[in-house]
């Protein structure tokens, strides 16, 4: 993708969706945090189901420890990696009350030393909770990034580090957002609806007669 197209090709996601937030449900930073962690190869529909219950019995880093590993993945037993996931959370909790007076810090280093919490999810947690212009980069944006060629990479540190070079400052805090609603169902990965892509005339892989040309936007949720 061209420089000179990247501004327009953010102003078009932002104009279609103004205020995007996450998908994920939650009602404090702490909930935040372990929705994401839950999020980890499985849906954020999936999570939201599991969580409608678990949340409200557990909102808090102490309250989750009382309610106990056994119980923990009784509830998220529906996703996947659901034993790890629990013995993270838990462990991550006990952290939080321990080293952290029960709240979620806002260090990239201090959340990246609680378990199950990798790069990917501090900068989601950074970002929603903290308002920090970080970039968290999972397969949706990975393709996308890779595909329309706004940021190339082999690996997801290689996307974000090109995505923070060169996504402009002023579309940076909802960058990940924008690019993640556009590859759950726009630039999808079986089959990109290119036909019906707001962007597709910025897209290095859109068909040839789509390029340079606007067309009328897919329907995205807004949020």
């Amino acid at each position: 993708m061209k420089r000179a197209d990247i501004a327009p090709f953010f102003a078009t996601l932002q104009a279609a969706n103004p205020h995007p937030t996450s998908e994920l449900e939650y009602t404090s930073v702490f909930e935040l945090l372990a929705a994401v962690l839950l999020s980890a190869q499985a849906t954020d529909r999936s999570v939201n189901k599991v969580t409608r219950d678990l949340f409200p019995i557990a909102p808090t880093p102490a309250r989750m420890l009382a309610v106990g590993l056994d119980r923990v993945m009784d509830h998220i037993k529906t996703i996947g990696l659901f034993r790890t996931k629990a013995k993270n959370l838990l462990e991550t909790c006990r952290l939080l009350v321990e080293q952290h007076g029960g709240k979620v810090p806002r260090s990239r280093e201090a959340l990246e030393a609680l378990p199950g919490v990798g790069r990917k999810t501090a900068n989601v947690v950074l970002n929603v909770a903290f308002g920090e212009p970080t970039i968290a980069v999972d397969t949706h944006i990975f393709r996308v990034s890779n595909r329309t060629g706004l940021a190339p990479g082999a690996t997801p540190l290689d996307v974000e580090m090109g995505l923070l070079a060169r996504v402009p400052i002023e579309y940076r805090l909802h960058a990940h957002h924008w690019l993640i609603l556009h590859g759950r169902y726009v630039c999808q990965a079986r089959r990109p609806l290119c036909e019906q892509c707001a962007v597709a005339r910025f897209c290095d892989s859109a068909p040839r007669e789509l390029r340079g040309t606007r067309r009328r936007p897919v329907e995205v949720p807004a949020g």
